[in-house]
């Protein structure tokens, strides 16, 4: 994981950085590995609770690594990336699709700061966070569809909760290239702004700063949100604020309130 993702914990907030600077942090089965031992360690580490996930260099993600596109090519070349697909290995996604799917189901929130270009693979793992903050100038493509694929990072199922379906068919069909404006005006990007890796990391610190129980429990209600029918939604919601009422950290949501002072939320 080291030579491809790096991970700098500090106050609660976790600042995820893609390093592979060279090759615009490409997708390589070093890159996957790397994506997703950093999922695995955020979810097994103590005190985290928020993520912001971005790219050193240039860019945040161009995609598939290019010799990954040249293995394609080769039969039975035993690519770790592309073989078998359709066997699942992280519950309902297979490896791949983990990379983007993790953010996800990640328990707390996923601030995905992104500039340069989000293209193919790069852009499904951006659409994996639970907010994703831009530049105006980034470039964004579903680009699969110029190399004879689909996307397949669980980019179908991220992307039709944010956009309308005829747009989802547009962007896949003609994999065209969009800026970050054109990407807030679709709904997949949540906030144009200058510098998004310290504006996410700014909103990050904020989050932090909440209880993280009835933020956890925020996530999982929004998740399912997008599942199930409002009746099983609001039991849902009844479920969780009946687990948080009178809990520790929300008693001492309230007392911090009170006295005004910063609260001091256990993990």
């Amino acid at each position: 994981m080291k030579d491809r993702v790096s991970i700098d914990l500090k106050d609660g907030v976790a600042d995820v950085r893609l390093i592979r600077a060279d090759k615009m942090n490409a997708l390589d089965n070093a890159m996957f590995e790397g994506i997703l031992s950093a999922g695995d360690r955020l979810r097994e580490t103590k005190g985290v609770r928020c993520v912001v996930l971005s790219g050193e260099g240039k860019a945040f993600c161009a995609g598939l690594d290019m010799a990954s596109f040249a293995a394609m090519k080769a039969q039975g070349d035993g690519n770790s990336v592309t073989r078998d697909l359709p066997k699942r290995t992280h519950g309902i996604a297979n490896r791949p699709q983990q990379c983007a799917w993790q953010w996800r189901t990640l328990p707390v929130p996923v601030i995905a700061a992104v500039h340069g270009v989000a293209f193919g693979g790069g852009f499904q793992i951006m659409l994996g966070a639970d907010m994703r903050y831009a530049t105006a100038d980034a470039r964004f493509s579903v680009m699969e569809i110029k190399w004879g694929l689909v996307p397949d990072l669980g980019g179908t199922q991220l992307m039709r909760h944010l956009v309308r379906e005829d747009v989802a068919r547009e962007l896949t069909y003609t994999g065209r290239i969009f800026n970050g404006e054109e990407a807030q005006q679709l709904g997949l990007v949540t906030r144009i702004v200058a510098d998004p890796r310290l504006a996410a990391l700014e909103t990050a610190k904020e989050i932090a700063a909440k209880s993280p129980d009835a933020i956890r429990a925020a996530k999982r209600l929004l998740n399912d949100a997008v599942a199930v029918d409002a009746a099983t939604g609001l039991m849902a919601e009844s479920v969780e604020q009946q687990k948080l009422i009178g809990s520790p950290n929300q008693l001492e949501a309230v007392a911090s309130n009170l006295q005004k002072r910063a609260a001091n939320y256990r993990d």
